[in-house]
């Protein structure tokens, strides 16, 4: 089996990434059949420390910053993300390296057996799934599954202290929720997702809640107070010790530029001036969600430093969050892709630009809030190209230019991300400013347009 080939195979597994509203969490679902096929696996799960990251905004961020710091401690360190910008390589990586084609294939063909023999349970599952079996393993698995159990196999053979794990959607009935964790981090919940997780912020907090282990050591992000009774009770039901950012571990920005961003950020065991090469004034809180955690990690006994910390975060990368790919015009990417999100975004642009006009070309997915987003955008007064990604689940350029139309802006459609770039870049001034947002995989996009441009 080849990287081609191991892809292609994965590929055939049910993959709710491109299902419009497809849901996992029927009521009899669970994660026996992923605790079975781990188990049978040798739980590879089990053989790192680590660190678990749900929420709504920031997950990848605080994952790249901590995985960054452990790797300058010295610690072999996996980081397991989600969605990639453009290989599937990327969600698994260790020490910032992606794992190799020729390991992915050989790690897939290895675990081919594994998956084939839960999958036959669940597929003989009404006629011969005896009540053990039932119990254990009578789910087919999805493509995230799969996917999952691979990047655990592969951070054992790779032999990692500490794995560092974004939850992919919810948190409760994640893959990646079979892990025991030293710390579990709840980043700022916003409604997204709700045909999935629930239509309030209290029962999307349930979801991503549902990482807390009893006993847990939880590092919870400034929240809505909504959401701050959710995941308080929760830590309270399960005797997790909780953390929160913005009470027990604050930060204040110093300065600023197109490149870096400084701040101080007030610990629980001491102050931590820190400098990094990313954008946004999120990226201050994601720091010292990152920091809070670590200090935690700290406090257990793991050697890492004020001095690591300061290394590690300043050699952070994470693209695709609010950066800058051109200059005279400025080129934003920012993968903003709800309501919540597109708000910073705009108070960020506002924040770090003085620009003519703006140039705003967007592209979601169709199970978005594309209207509410729409209303945000609508008041920077824009000049809008509306595109789709290469996505399944990509919306109808139609569709996002209608919901300009309501805010009386004629947005024009174009049929890739390239074309809108290159349109316009032919009609900005040099003091305009050109933003690409709506979804990561449009973002994914630009980046490759200036890749290859």
């Amino acid at each position: 089996m080849n990287y081609s080939q191991a892809g292609e195979y994965l590929s055939s597994f049910i993959d709710y990434e491109k299902i419009p509203g497809g849901s996992y969490a029927s009521p009899d679902y669970s994660l026996k059949h992923v605790e079975e096929l781990l188990h049978r696996m040798g739980d590879p799960h089990l053989a790192a420390r680590t660190i678990h990251i749900a929420g709504t905004k920031g997950k990848g961020s605080i994952a790249a910053m901590i995985a960054q710091v452990l790797t300058i401690s010295g610690y072999k360190t996996g980081l397991y993300t989600s969605p990639h910008l453009h290989s599937l390589r990327e969600r698994i990586r260790v020490d910032g390296h992606l794992i190799s084609e020729g390991e992915f294939a050989a790690l897939t063909a290895k675990a081919k057996p594994y998956f084939e023999a839960i999958n036959a349970i669940a597929a003989n599952q009404s006629s011969e799934c005896n009540e053990e079996q039932a119990e254990q393993a009578c789910q087919q698995l999805t493509f995230f599954e799969a996917l999952t159990a691979l990047a655990f196999a592969y951070f054992k053979n790779k032999g990692t202290d500490f794995q560092v794990l974004e939850v992919g959607l919810g948190g409760r009935f994640d893959a990646t929720n079979v892990a025991n964790p030293e710390v579990c981090i709840i980043t700022p919940i916003s409604l997204d997702h709700t045909d999935i997780l629930g239509n309030s912020l209290r029962e999307i907090a349930f979801e991503k809640a549902g990482i807390i282990k009893p006993g847990s050591l939880v590092v919870l992000s400034p929240q809505p107070e909504e959401v701050n009774s959710a995941i308080n009770d929760v830590c309270h039901k399960q005797g997790a010790k909780l953390v929160r950012v913005g009470r027990d571990v604050t930060w204040h920005g110093i300065s600023s530029d197109l490149h870096h961003q400084s701040l101080v950020i007030d610990g629980r065991m001491g102050n931590h001036h820190l400098t990094i090469p990313l954008l946004g004034d999120y990226q201050l809180e994601n720091a010292a969600v990152a920091v809070a955690a670590l200090e935690t990690l700290a406090s257990l006994g793991y050697g890492i430093s004020t001095e690591d910390i300061a290394r590690g975060f300043a050699q952070v990368k994470w693209p695709g969050r609010f950066q800058i790919l051109h200059y005279q015009p400025v080129v934003l990417v920012d993968g903003a892709h709800n309501v919540a999100s597109i708000k910073r975004l705009i108070e960020n642009i506002k924040a770090y630009f003085s620009y003519g006009q703006i140039f705003l070309i967007i592209g979601s997915s169709c199970d978005k809030d594309i209207p509410g987003m729409v209303k945000e955008l609508a008041s920077l007064s824009p000049r809008v190209m509306v595109t789709h990604s290469s996505h399944p689940r990509a919306a109808s350029p139609s569709t996002v230019a209608t919901a300009f139309l309501n805010w009386n802006i004629k947005a024009k459609v174009t049929n890739t991300v390239a074309q809108a770039l290159s349109q316009s870049l032919s009609l900005a001034s040099a003091t305009d400013l050109i933003c690409v947002t709506g979804s990561l995989f449009i973002v994914a996009e630009a980046l490759d347009y200036f890749s290859e441009g």
